[in-house]
């Protein structure tokens, strides 16, 4: 009765240890499935001194913190951990046009050390005086992977970027912010200033 203790236990031994595993090859990381909501968009029309479309699957907060000033907003993506910040200003000399411009290049250039590459395109709608840039920042641990600023050029100055609430990891997020950054086009192609 010993021994046959003694084989079924070697026999354990043997079966346990030859049915693992030996291939030590590290497996490729994977990441969280990503439902991105269906493309619908309501209208941005209040006391506010802009008005455009913004999707329906965000909300948008006016900005309370210690910098913030009037007409200050948050476009909140609750479902994709991420927001746009839009800041508003009133131009009341040529010189804040041009310092509200540099400021607005100086914020994106703060992330130059981490991008790839950063695409300006020009926004200008001549019908309804807007006019601006679209900051496009490539790259995988940028804070920021869009900025965007228009302006009339006489009185309003509108500034806006997009951030996440999570660690830039730009690889992982590149379907939420493609899909976002067709949300910042669409907002940019509906927007005007109130008279």
């Amino acid at each position: 009765m010993k021994t046959f203790t003694t084989y079924f236990i070697l026999f354990s031994f043997v079966l346990i240890f030859s049915s693992c595993d030996t291939d030590l090859t590290p497996k490729p990381r994977g990441y969280y499935r990503i439902d991105l909501p269906q493309k619908n968009y309501t209208l941005f029309d209040s006391v506010y001194p802009y008005i455009f479309e913004y999707p329906t699957y965000a909300r948008i907060s006016p900005r309370i913190d210690s910098r913030s000033e009037p007409y200050w907003i948050n476009i909140i993506f609750p479902n994709l951990n991420g927001e746009i910040n839009v800041s508003f200003k009133k131009i009341n000399t040529k010189d804040d046009l041009k310092r509200f411009i540099n400021d607005s290049f100086e914020f994106t250039s703060k992330h130059v050390q981490k991008a790839s590459s950063i695409n300006e395109i020009i926004i200008r709608n001549d019908s309804l005086k807007v006019y601006g840039m679209l900051y496009d920042i490539q790259g995988i641990e940028t804070a920021s992977s869009c900025q965007f600023y228009m302006t009339d050029s006489t009185k309003n100055f509108f500034r806006g970027a997009l951030y996440f609430n999570t660690r830039p990891n730009n690889d992982s997020l590149a379907p939420v912010i493609e899909f976002l950054k067709a949300d910042i086009n669409h907002l940019i192609s509906t927007f005007k200033w109130k008279k």
